[in-house]
């Protein structure tokens, strides 16, 4: 089985060209369900980053109703987020709880970076879109399948006993797909708009 990685993108006449996919082979030791969930993440990856890649400058400027993000803003932060999620899930891997982390702290993020990242360009976020994932996937791929299973209590779900595949599956696998699906919404409204 392989899988195809994050590209990178960027570079002379790549700005707004669908990124080029390199094949890279599942390793050995890698247990099937990492890299089923590696495999899924990098797609859910790859999804945004060849829409994103596709939008003009206005459409990566446009507001995300509801949400009041740019569109551009919301790619850059699913690229942010991977290294925490993954941070959290090896914390639940080891048997531990995840303690102090609670949707206050994940908006209060998210407004931070929102106000941080607002001029943030497509090739910027692309780039960290490729990279993070990538590392993301790397990091699922060295969990066995004792630790996707270990579960602990998670404050960010009330304290509930959760595993570490779970919290893979709903967070750093789910983060692409949940905001593509919000940014197609956005743009195609935006394209009927104008």
């Amino acid at each position: 089985m392989s899988s195809q990685r994050i590209p990178r993108t960027g570079g002379p006449g790549t700005r707004d060209e669908a990124p080029a996919w390199s094949e890279d082979p599942q390793t050995p030791a890698t247990s099937q369900r990492a890299e089923a969930l590696a495999v899924r993440l990098e797609q859910g990856a790859r999804a945004l980053a060849t829409f994103a890649s596709a939008l003009t400058d206005a459409e990566w400027q446009a507001r995300v109703p509801k949400d009041g993000r740019k569109v551009g803003v919301t790619v850059h932060h699913v690229a942010t987020m991977y290294p925490l999620e993954i941070q959290l899930a090896q914390v639940l891997a080891a048997g531990n709880p995840v303690t102090g982390v609670t949707s206050d702290d994940v908006d209060a993020i998210n407004a931070k970076h929102a106000k941080e990242y607002d001029a943030v360009t497509k090739e910027a976020a692309l780039d960290l879109l490729w990279r993070n994932s990538t590392a993301a996937a790397a990091a699922i791929r060295a969990l066995s399948d004792e630790q996707l299973d270990q579960a602990a209590p998670l404050s960010l779900n009330s304290d509930a006993p959760l595993t570490c595949q779970f919290m893979l599956e709903d967070h750093a696998v789910r983060h692409s797909y949940h905001h593509l699906a919000r940014l197609r919404r956005t743009i195609e409204a935006f394209t009927r708009a104008a």
